[in-house]
């Protein structure tokens, strides 16, 4: 039994929720993404060893954020800084979006105390997510130039 009985408020509802539907989806597509090559976030992270290591990189239009630590000793830090328009178009030049595609993961190294390396990378249309993708010599170039250029932004304590 529907838990609206009357069909006149059942139509409306529905027509709201038709109408919500519809003005969210403009609103997305209206952000001034340019299309599904466009990078949205990047982030980057290496995850592993017996100690537990990680150190993960987030970086966005407008910001850069850097956490590391180690779980055994319950060690952890963090950093963040804001980056500039010129910053954000060099670090994402390195990337063709089109290719993303080729590029192929290899398997978790964790198991045997190894390390993961992680790429995550989101456009508009697309979540990219890469684990340990040197082991594809063909196609790994611009994630191992993106890698160079996040560590440059980086703080000397977090490389």
């Amino acid at each position: 039994m529907s838990a609206i009985k009357y069909s006149g408020l059942k139509i409306f509802l529905l027509c709201i929720l038709l109408l919500t539907f519809v003005s969210c989806s403009q609103k997305d597509s209206g952000t001034g993404h340019q299309g599904a090559s466009e990078i949205i976030s990047i982030s980057y992270s290496d995850i592993g060893g017996h100690l537990g290591n990680y150190k993960i990189v987030k970086v966005t239009q407008d910001s850069i954020h850097a956490e590391q630590g180690v779980t055994k000793t319950k060690t952890h830090k963090e950093w963040k800084s804001a980056i500039s328009p010129q910053t954000w178009k060099k670090l994402t030049s390195t990337i063709d979006a089109k290719t993303l595609d080729r590029i192929k993961s290899s398997p978790s190294q964790q198991s045997v105390d190894g390390f993961d390396e992680t790429f995550q990378i989101r456009t508009p249309k697309k979540y990219h997510a890469y684990v340990n993708a040197f082991a594809d010599t063909a196609h790994y170039q611009q994630l191992k130039k993106l890698k160079d250029q996040i560590q440059a932004l980086l703080p000397t304590e977090y490389n």
